[in-house]
């Protein structure tokens, strides 16, 4: 299992998975939207997205975006969707995407993670 930041070329998979996370949250399927979005996110570079690829599939994601608080003047990232497919939940895969994210955040300067989710 590789965990590699997202391109271009992940928009179509990436969106896939996006439906369905947005679906846990009752949202409607829309592929439309969740293309767009994502690839608004890729291509504008405003939000880091690491997907953990099992031999060209993608199993999982997660996404980020920076920002600061200002409270302690300091650079964060808002860690607000991880996403596993539900066949592969329980098999690590979130740990190494959260992993990676924490990896990321560190090299980038940011002083902590805040996680956003759903109890």
């Amino acid at each position: 299992m590789d965990v590699l930041e997202a391109t271009a070329d992940n928009i179509p998979e990436i969106a896939k998975l996006f439906v369905l996370y947005r679906q846990f949250y009752e949202c409607k399927p829309d592929i439309k939207l969740a293309e767009k979005y994502i690839s608004e996110r890729i291509l504008n570079e405003e939000s880091t997205i690491f997907i953990a690829n099992d031999n060209g599939t993608i199993r999982g994601f997660v996404q980020m975006y920076p920002s600061f608080c200002s409270v302690d003047a300091i650079k964060i990232f808002i860690l607000y969707d991880l996403y596993v497919n539900a066949s592969d939940r329980n098999s690590g895969i979130g740990s190494l995407l959260m992993n990676k994210a924490a990896e990321h955040a560190k090299k980038q300067g940011a002083s902590r993670i805040d996680l956003m989710t759903a109890s």
